[in-house]
C-alpha cells in the first residue's frame, strides 16, 4: 500500500530525511542498499500518531557519504545519525530500524537516550561474524541489481519475475509493483554506501555498550530467508526486557509484506497503539 500523507524532504548535516505526521518524534532507519522509501508502506499508519523522520543513511538515498577513511561501521552510522538528531532538536526520539538500520538503532541507543527501540530483522546477532550464506546472498543480489539492470527491468513486469528477483528479501515479492522493484533494485545496485558498510560489518557482531532502559521490541519475519534462525538470532547482547515478536507470512523486509502488522508492532513499542 502506498502512503497517503504528504512528505517534506530536507537535508541537514549531509543527512537527508523526509518528515510527515504530528506527535512524538519517531525516527525510521532503513536497511543496507535501501533508502527511506522502504518505510513508505507503513508511513501513513505511523504518521497518524507520530512526527515521523524517515532517514536516508549516509551513502544511501540523497544523503552524503560518511567522511574520512575509517570503516563504515554501524557505530559510525549511529554517530552520524546522532549528530543529525542534535541538529534537528530531537533529544529522546522513538527509533525504529530495519536490517542494518536496526543494528544502527542499537548503537544509537548506546550513544544517547531513546524513548523506545523497534528492531526489525537486525543483523549482527550472529556468534562471531556474518555467516557466509548472508554475505554471498547479499553480494549476488547487489551484483544482479548493479550489472544487469536490463534484466531486472524485464523480470519486474511479471509476478514470477519479481519473485525470482527478490525471493530472499520478501515473502511475497510478486505483490510489489514493477515500479517499486525497479526503484529498490536501483537503490541496491547504485548506492555508494553499500560496499563500505558491507565490508565493515563482515567481521563484526553487535555488542552492547550500555544498558538500554527504554522499551525494546525485536521482530523477525517468519519467512526471513536471509537471516536464518540458527545463524543470526543470538540475542545475548540485547536487553533482558526485550519483547520478541514473530511476524507471520513476512520476509526479511516485513514493511511491504505485512504493513499493518509492522505498524502495530512499532506503535505498541512506542506506546501509541490503541
Amino acid at each position: 500500500m502506498r502512503h497517503n500523507v504528504e512528505l517534506a524532504g530536507r537535508t541537514r548535516r549531509g543527512v537527508a530525511f523526509a518528515t510527515a505526521g504530528d506527535g512524538p518524534p519517531l525516527v525510521l532507519l532503513h536497511g543496507l542498499g535501501s533508502a527511506h522509501s522502504a518505510w513508505l508502506p507503513v508511513l501513513d499508519r505511523l504518521a497518524a500518531s507520530h512526527t515521523v523522520y524517515a532517514v536516508d543513511l549516509p551513502g544511501f538515498g540523497a544523503s552524503e557519504r560518511l567522511d574520512g577513511s575509517a570503516a563504515a561501521t554501524p557505530r559510525r552510522f549511529a554517530e552520524a545519525v546522532s549528530a543529525a538528531l542534535d541538529e534537528w532538536g530531537l533529544d529522546t526520539p522513538h527509533v525504529a530500524g530495519h536490517s542494518l538500520g536496526a543494528w544502527i538503532a542499537l548503537e544509537l541507543a548506546g550513544i544517547r537516550p531513546v524513548a523506545s527501540l523497534t528492531l526489525l530483522a537486525p543483523p549482527g546477532l550472529w556468534r562471531k561474524h556474518q555467516p557466509l550464506y548472508c554475505a554471498v546472498s547479499l553480494r549476488l543480489t547487489r551484483a544482479a541489481c548493479r550489472y544487469t539492470p536490463w534484466l531486472v527491468t524485464s523480470l519486474s513486469r511479471w509476478a514470477v519475475g519479481r519473485r525470482l528477483l527478490f525471493w530472499q528479501l520478501f515473502a511475497h515479492p510478486e505483490r510489489l509493483s514493477p515500479a517499486d522493484v525497479r526503484r529498490d533494485a536501483a537503490l541496491m545496485g547504485r548506492g555508494p554506501g553499500f560496499l563500505p558498510a558491507f565490508r565493515a560489518t563482515r567481521r563484526l557482531r553487535y555488542t552492547a555498550s550500555r544498558e538500554v532502559l527504554a522499551p525494546v521490541t525485536l521482530a523477525f519475519g517468519a519467512c526471513d530467508r536471509l537471516l536464518l534462525p540458527r545463524q543470526s538470532r543470538h540475542t545475548d547482547q540485547l536487553p533482558r526486557h526485550t519483547r520478541h515478536v514473530v511476524l507471520p507470512d513476512s520476509g526479511h523486509v516485513p514493511m511491504s509484506d505485512a504493513p499493518e502488522l509492522v505498524a502495530q508492532v512499532v506503535l505498541a513499542t512506542t506506546g501509541a497503539a490503541a
